[in-house]
């Protein structure tokens, strides 16, 4: 039996996020028109075991062969563990696992089957976000800045803010809520900022076997090396102007640059350096914001935070503050993301990804594997 889309009206969407952090799957139901947001629902996670972060690892930069393959293998499973604890939900957004991310050269590759996923889950998934973003040239990423302007609206805000997620990679969208539509020049400016918690996360796994810095203990016991700081803030990347987008590991050498130093001395300035990042990012907003929405992993390390608070110039807070979920947010943006593009909305614009004109990405495909592009 089919299980259409509404074609009208508010849907209940189930998405689900993999992150560059390689921690697990988060999963969250959000209930909207593709538009504006009606209610939060319930969330999930399923965490990835040591062992499948080491396969996912192994994986990442890679384009095909066995070592993808094994991560697909883990990626598919994973969802569809998660993702079948839900029940009632109308259509699901899902992204994968980005292995690679080379939108100028050879495109984007995220690990996953929704036409898969859709058949295993009896439900309509929506996938492959980015493809034809790059396709257009784009930078396919970051694709939650349409997410932010409907959470703007939503919380009630009337000047410009900024949400700050600091996963794997950081990543800024500037808003300005007084615009009507997402799309809109001048709504919405979005890029990645450079590295966050994944050079961190990956010395203390090789030097520690921890998965991170806990509340930022082992940083806050440290001293920032300048000189590694000022080598960092050099890369040509932070002159670029958005919008601009970053794998994983294209900052890699962040960990050669301490790999001389004690751990507590390579923390804080791995922790630096993503502060000083968002720092260099945010001199290409439009105008100041009021506030800073941080969310992702980042946001429950004291010591990053009070790094955001001094450097920038208002003030920084969990979105939690504003009573949003900074655990589920992404996951709940590809529930967002799932909805608009199944009715034809655009999910990036030239202000978000660079893309030469508004599109909407993904590939809608049903339960009896009767695919259609979004």
């Amino acid at each position: 039996m089919s299980r259409a889309i509404p074609k009208t009206g508010s849907v209940t969407a189930l998405g689900a996020m993999s992150g560059t952090s390689l921690d697990g799957v988060d999963a969250a139901v959000i209930r909207t028109d593709g538009v504006t947001i009606g209610s939060f629902g319930e969330s999930g996670y399923r965490a990835y075991t040591t062992e499948e972060q080491q396969i996912l690892s192994a994986a990442l930069g890679q384009w095909s062969g066995p070592a993808a393959e094994a991560a697909t293998r883990i990626v598919q499973q994973a969802h569809e563990e998660l993702l079948a604890e839900f029940t009632g939900v109308d259509l699901v957004g899902f992204h994968g696992q980005t292995l690679a991310h080379a939108p100028r050269t050879r495109g984007t590759y995220q690990a996953g089957d929704g036409a898969a996923l859709a058949k295993s889950l009896g439900r309509p998934v929506v996938w492959d976000f980015r493809t034809a973003d790059v396709d257009l040239g784009g930078e396919g990423a970051p694709l939650a800045p349409f997410f932010h302007f409907a959470c703007a609206r939503h919380i009630g805000a009337t000047g410009p803010l900024a949400f700050l997620n600091l996963g794997g990679v950081g990543n800024l969208t500037y808003i300005d809520p007084s615009f009507e539509r997402p799309e809109m020049p001048g709504a919405l400016l979005a890029f990645d900022t450079g590295p966050a918690n994944a050079p961190l996360n990956d010395l203390l796994r090789a030097r520690r076997g921890m998965a991170f810095d806990r509340d930022g203990a082992i940083a806050k016991s440290g001293t920032v090396e300048q000189g590694a700081l000022e080598l960092f803030l050099a890369e040509p990347y932070f002159a670029r102007m958005p919008p601009k987008s970053l794998d994983r590991n294209d900052f890699s050498q962040m960990v050669a640059l301490v790999s001389e130093l004690v751990d507590a001395d390579a923390a804080a300035t791995l922790t630096a350096m993503c502060a000083a990042g968002v720092a260099a990012g945010m001199q290409h907003c439009p105008t100041p914001p009021d506030r800073v929405l941080v969310t992702g992993g980042g946001r429950h390390n004291p010591v990053l935070m009070e790094m955001l608070s001094v450097s920038l110039d208002c003030p920084v807070m969990p979105v939690e503050d504003t009573g949003l979920d900074g655990d589920m947010l992404e996951a709940q943006a590809f529930a967002y993301l799932a909805v608009r593009v199944a009715r034809g909305l655009p999910t990036s614009c030239p202000g978000t990804t660079g893309v030469r004109a508004a599109v909407g990405g993904g590939i809608v495909s049903l339960p009896e594997a009767q695919a259609q592009a979004g």
